[in-house]
């Protein structure tokens, strides 16, 4: 099932536009782990409602963006463009 997202650089788009990135997560300390550090590259919480999530947007503007997306409905109720 597609959906659309609203770049803010080149407006509505199809999600088939844009490569998904996962959901936005916050970058741990340094740890020498090995299973500190799978959990954080492999575990997703895939909450059921509203997520924050990266996107790149691979055939528009080529820039990433963070939406909020709807995991049960798909429905996109906000984007902003990544700072540096």
């Amino acid at each position: 099932m597609s959906f659309l997202i609203d770049c803010p650089n080149c407006g509505v788009r199809d999600a088939y536009e844009f490569r998904s990135g996962g959901e936005v997560t916050s970058r741990p300390e340094k740890s020498d782990d090995r299973g500190f550090w799978a959990k954080y590259y492999y575990f997703k919480n895939n909450v059921a409602g509203k997520q924050d999530e990266w996107w790149y947007h691979a055939t528009g503007c080529r820039n990433w963006l963070i939406a909020t997306r709807d995991t049960l409905t798909n429905k996109v109720s906000n984007t902003r463009l990544v700072e540096d």
